[in-house]
């Protein structure tokens, strides 16, 4: 018998297996509630990334936050008082492509009373890539078109992906 998703058990192996890579993302002096992992799986048809993260803030009055996702070029989570992620420098984008297709252009996180859940299948980029590099959570949603960031604001979380 043919299955009719064979990805779907393979994900699920990936998911419940040993990531290849991990970032624990905290949040910036503004929003310190904020904690997660990012963890990163080397299938055969890419990457597949998972982020579970918690106490993102949830102050909107129409709807829950969505959030931009990216993994930046720079290797540190450090920075200044206006930019407490500057060690994260810029988006990740190797092959200098305009929006939306940056290497490290994510889906959004779309916040539920605080938490987010995301799993995403990605061949922009390969684990070798990745590694050493900052994860960053954005207040506000990358527009996928406005050069070079996306207008996705603040620089509220990040982490630092390493192998495991």
């Amino acid at each position: 018998m043919t299955q009719k998703y064979p990805l779907q058990h393979c994900f699920a192996r990936c998911l419940l297996g040993c990531p290849a890579a991990v970032a624990h993302l905290c949040g910036s002096p503004n929003y310190p509630t904020i904690h997660g992992l990012v963890r990163c799986y080397r299938v055969a048809q890419g990457v597949l990334l998972s982020a579970e993260i918690y106490g993102l803030p949830d102050d909107t009055t129409c709807a829950q936050p969505v959030l931009g996702f990216h993994i930046h070029s720079g290797s540190a989570c450090t920075g200044t008082a206006s930019d407490p992620f500057a060690g994260a420098a810029a988006h990740l984008n190797p092959k200098d492509c305009p929006h939306p297709y940056h290497a490290d252009d994510l889906p959004p996180l779309f916040a539920v009373d605080g938490t987010a859940f995301l799993v995403c299948l990605t061949g922009r980029f390969s684990l070798l890539d990745i590694i050493g590099h900052a994860v960053i959570l954005h207040r506000h949603p990358d527009d996928f078109t406005t050069q070079p960031a996306g207008h996705a604001g603040e620089k509220i979380a990040c982490g630092i992906l390493t192998a495991c």
